[in-house]
């Protein structure tokens, strides 16, 4: 999709640095943190929201929980805890219409979240 945010970041043409990235993901910091560590998982393909992901998007969705395990281990969070989150649609407080996952550590996360 030629005007979405995430499209361009994945595809380079808005620069940002990679915490992560593979041929099917990447990974950067997101511009709002909400905890120390609060990086976005975006699969370079485009889907808008969890509910578009279809039965062959099974690995690609894999794939982004492998790259989230790994932002955690690199950034030495994964044994403390860490949280990952999909936000779908409005409602739930996604804001960019490309599907990500959220990963957040480096401090003690709440109960109910929100």
């Amino acid at each position: 999709m030629s005007d979405c945010l995430f499209c361009k970041i994945a595809g380079g043409e808005i620069p940002v640095e990679f915490v992560y990235e593979d041929d099917d993901v990447v990974a950067f910091r997101d511009i709002n943190p909400q905890a120390p560590l609060h990086t976005l998982v975006v699969p370079r393909r485009h889907i808008a929201t969890l509910n578009d992901v279809q039965p062959e998007d099974a690995e690609l969705i894999g794939r982004m929980y492998l790259a989230a395990q790994r932002v955690a281990a690199d950034a030495g969070v994964a044994e403390p805890g860490y949280r990952t989150v999909f936000n779908c649609n409005a409602q739930a407080g996604q804001t960019v219409f490309h599907l990500h996952l959220h990963v957040l550590g480096g401090r003690a996360m709440q109960w109910p979240p929100g």
